[in-house]
């Protein structure tokens, strides 16, 4: 047997596929008790009774800076352009003729 096809049929055996046990762990694919969640933190804690209590300490605080003199705006486009007086001059007369 010739030396291509020996290493071609090996190189075949170790790309196989995933096996299902090997697959990614889902609430289909686990006992009926398993819950994945969505990779949140948990904010409180369940009660005996069925009731949830949420703790203060482990909700989430964001710190935000003050802005009052900030000079930059928000939502600025990534494809902004710097006007210039004569530019913004002639785009203002154009819109007037325009609208004329």
């Amino acid at each position: 047997m010739p030396l291509g096809l020996t290493l071609g049929s090996l190189g075949r055996a170790m790309r196989r596929k995933r096996l299902s046990s090997l697959d990614i762990l889902s609430s289909k694919r686990a006992p009926r008790d398993y819950y994945k969640g969505k990779n949140c933190k948990p904010t409180g804690f369940h009660t005996r009774k069925g009731g949830h209590v949420i703790v203060d300490e482990k909700l989430p605080r964001f710190v935000v800076p003050d802005l009052t003199d900030f000079k930059l705006k928000p939502y600025v486009s990534q494809c902004a352009r710097d006007l210039t007086a004569s530019t913004a001059s002639s785009t203002s007369t154009e819109t007037t003729e325009n609208n004329s």
